[in-house]
């Protein structure tokens, strides 16, 4: 678990909006950001992103909830939501865990992504589900 990223300390409560800051999210992060990961399947791969997770109840939409736009693709399990304004990927609720949202750490209000080191990658082309 991550409780500070740089000059950043995550908050029990933090929010993360997208680039325009239409959407807006607030995560609860008791114990900072947790399973901080890169996946490569298709979806991940392209969109570059380093998400954390927390549980459904932990991520709220606390404003720009009619700009979200959502993807789903394969199983459609995992639904990917996007700002509909300026693109950027917020959070999705994921295939492997749907009791989990994924986030995109990099809309963290403060966190700058390349600060994190030694983040593990998955394996999302030989997903389990899959198998």
């Amino acid at each position: 678990m991550i409780k500070q990223v740089g000059q950043t300390p995550i908050q029990p409560e933090h929010l993360a909006r997208c680039h325009c800051g239409a959407v807006v999210l607030a995560l609860t992060l008791p114990n900072g950001i947790e399973k901080p990961r890169r996946c490569d399947c298709s979806m991940c791969r392209r969109r570059g992103a380093i998400v954390g997770s927390v549980k459904l109840a932990q991520l709220r939409v606390v404003a720009g909830s009619e700009q979200l736009s959502v993807y789903s693709f394969n199983t459609h399990t995992a639904k990917h939501y996007f700002c509909s304004r300026c693109g950027i990927y917020t959070h999705h609720q994921r295939r492997s865990n749907p009791s989990e949202f994924g986030f995109n750490i990099a809309c963290l209000d403060g966190v700058n992504p390349f600060e994190l080191e030694n983040i593990p990658v998955m394996d999302g082309v030989h997903h389990p589900a899959d198998r």
